[in-house]
């Protein structure tokens, strides 16, 4: 974003005066390959040329080289300011613009060209909106499914707080999987997420199983943020209360000094641990490790939920 007198509008003004946070320095079981091939550069190309915003950029996401390579990406719609200021979060923040009305037939169109099987939607919030943007998500699907009906689609949307028919629009555009991330345990929400709510989040995902069934229903957290191993199973119960079909599990990594600092790194073996008892609560797909992120082989996990309700559940 550029201001009028043609300098770049801070990315985080909330966060400028904040006192800095140390960076921890990563593990030697966090890393990855930089990005650079070929494939990646063809992905890159068509998101520019579409001019479209990726949440794999705009959060820093560490798989974008391996994303990008097999031309996956994340579409981030309603542009790149959040209206909100969540202390994890490195996506911009401050007074969105207007909505494009164009945007839905330019993602659609990325979409077909890119050749995707599957596709993650997700959004910045937008308290800003009378509907926070739920009718523009719908808008998304549909054009998606005009021009690649063959094309799952998952959407990641924000909590549409005090937006009364907002969550019922985007399910009646009837995507493939409704996704919504708790992020983190309800003691850390004023520190980590303070414009959210714990229990309307959960609250959220299970209306939405009320409102399609058929539709599966995922949700995501950090770990390493200060939360305590029985806070984390407590979650696992609330989310399969709430019918929650996959849970995702990974590492929180400090974007910045002025960003909430990694409390600690969280061991591949206990990631393992928190795999093995959320499966044995009954979620029917659980990916847990450092790396693990929303979207991350969300086509490859989409297939295996289909697969594990298909035996667990035969005809629905």
């Amino acid at each position: 974003m550029v201001l009028g007198n043609g300098q770049a509008a801070p990315r985080h003004p909330e966060k400028a005066h904040r006192p800095d946070q140390p960076v921890a320095r990563k593990p030697d079981w966090i890393r990855v390959r930089a990005p650079g091939s070929a494939a990646f550069k063809a992905t890159h190309e068509i998101v520019r040329r579409h001019k479209l915003v990726t949440v794999c950029e705009e959060a820093g996401c560490p798989n974008i080289g391996e994303c990008w390579e097999k031309k996956h990406a994340t579409f981030m719609i309603m542009g790149d300011t959040c209206t909100r200021a969540c202390a994890f979060c490195n996506v911009r923040t401050g007074l969105p613009g207007a909505l494009d009305s164009g945007e839905p037939e330019r993602v659609a169109d990325a979409v077909q060209k890119l050749g995707l099987a599957h596709v993650v939607i997700t959004s910045v919030d937008r308290d800003d909106l009378p509907d926070g943007g739920a009718q523009h998500f719908a808008r998304v699907i549909v054009a998606i499914r005009a021009l690649s009906p063959a094309t799952t689609i998952e959407v990641l949307t924000p909590d549409f707080l005090r937006k009364p028919g907002a969550l019922e629009s985007v399910i009646a555009a009837k995507p493939d999987v409704f996704n919504h991330n708790l992020e983190t345990v309800p003691s850390r929400y004023l520190n980590v997420r303070p414009g959210a709510r714990y229990f309307h989040s959960v609250r959220l995902l299970q209306r939405a199983k009320e409102l399609d069934s058929s539709m599966f229903t995922k949700s995501g957290i950090m770990v390493g943020l200060g939360e305590e191993r029985c806070e984390v199973l407590q979650l696992m119960d609330d989310l399969r209360t709430a019918e929650v079909d996959f849970l995702t599990i990974g590492q929180y990594l400090q974007p910045t000094k002025k960003h909430h600092a990694v409390e600690r790194f969280v061991t591949p073996e206990e990631f393992q641990s928190y795999a093995e008892t959320a499966r044995a609560k009954g979620f029917l797909l659980v990916s847990a490790s450092p790396l693990t992120r929303s979207s991350h082989h969300a086509g490859e996990d989409f297939a295996k939920l289909k697969a594990q309700r298909a035996a667990l559940r035969p005809g629905l």
